[in-house]
């Protein structure tokens, strides 16, 4: 279950970021619509996406996939901040980054792109906690609601900061919650995730492979094309770093490397606020892969035990 919605997802959802012209680059949208259909034919009925993502291109796909399946299909988006800045400063106040009207327009925005007349669960791409009790976005986000062009409502926490979602998770005005949390990035263990299980608030968890870190397929010599964000996310050391720290994990749980994203998903999955992970998946190969994960088996106590011991703390924002 996802939290309070009632909507019931399957384990694994899929997640769009990397499909649609965004940010990863190399995938066609012919290959994409296949991706999606394949995880829709083996249970996926979860997948989120984003107004930024190709600049509506990803929810066009993803609308084009869901219109298509007779099954239901739960579509999460996000509203992108109106100043287009990542992370929010806490001292910008919340009426110039998510007023009424920006949310409104933007779910409208999203509900042409996507073709559809509900966005299951709409969430705001960003969030600070200094703004709890500010602005109008609650009435826009009341309003969606009534008029049934929204269905549930989350926030996507900015990358590393965890704990920026705790006073919301409180008020009781959140659904969901999206959060970084993989083997290295495990501080979301600490309060966020015994908070969403106190407050039944839904956790998403994007992110469980460390952007392809935790597949074993990054290497110290591994190239990704010009423009792809993956050079700027594996900058200077962090190629042979990552090889060195999942070739020890594996050695440590004595599986082999081709294991670890299996193994990754099934850390996070293991944890009992994770409501459902949504990896990116463009290959039909890692469809398949992803998806076998969604069986409801998490990781033995000792295997947790010992991925407890490789965090990863990490500065994202100097070389």
């Amino acid at each position: 279950m996802l939290g309070k919605t009632g909507l019931r997802l399957a384990e694994v959802g899929y997640g769009a970021w990397g499909i649609g012209n965004s940010s990863w680059l190399g995938a066609d949208d012919a290959q994409s619509l296949r991706a999606l259909h394949r995880a829709m034919d083996l249970g996926v009925n979860f997948v989120d996406t984003a107004l930024v993502y190709g600049d509506g291109a990803s929810e066009a796909l993803v609308g084009a996939a869901v219109r298509a399946r007779a099954e239901p299909i739960y579509v999460a988006s996000k509203i992108a901040p109106k100043n287009m800045t990542w992370p929010p400063r806490a001292d910008v106040p919340v009426a110039q980054v998510f007023p009424a009207s920006h949310v409104i327009a933007s779910t409208e925005r999203s509900l042409r792109n996507l073709g559809l007349e509900r966005v299951d669960l709409q969430q705001f791409h960003a969030w600070s906690d200094a703004w709890c009790g500010q602005g109008d976005w609650l009435a826009a986000i009341d309003q969606l609601k009534r008029q049934g062009k929204i269905g549930h409502f989350g926030v996507s926490i900015n990358d590393h900061q965890s704990d920026n979602a705790i006073a919301l998770i409180e008020t009781g005005l959140v659904d969901s919650v999206q959060v970084i949390y993989n083997v290295f990035e495990q501080s979301p263990a600490e309060r966020l995730l015994p908070a969403c299980l106190r407050h039944n608030v839904g956790v998403i968890v994007r992110v469980a492979l460390d952007e392809g870190g935790l597949t074993g397929a990054i290497g110290a010599d591994s190239v990704f094309p010009d423009g792809d964000f993956r050079n700027e996310y594996f900058r200077g050391e962090r190629r042979r770093q990552v090889a060195e720290r999942v070739g020890a994990i594996a050695a440590a749980l004595d599986i082999e490397v081709a294991q670890m994203a299996e193994t990754a998903l099934r850390f996070v999955l293991s944890h009992p606020a994770v409501s459902v992970v949504i990896p990116g998946m463009r290959s039909l190969r890692n469809v398949d892969k992803n998806c076998a994960v969604a069986d409801g088996r998490g990781l033995p106590a000792a295997q947790l035990a010992t991925l407890a011991q490789h965090r990863w703390v990490r500065n994202f924002y100097q070389p």
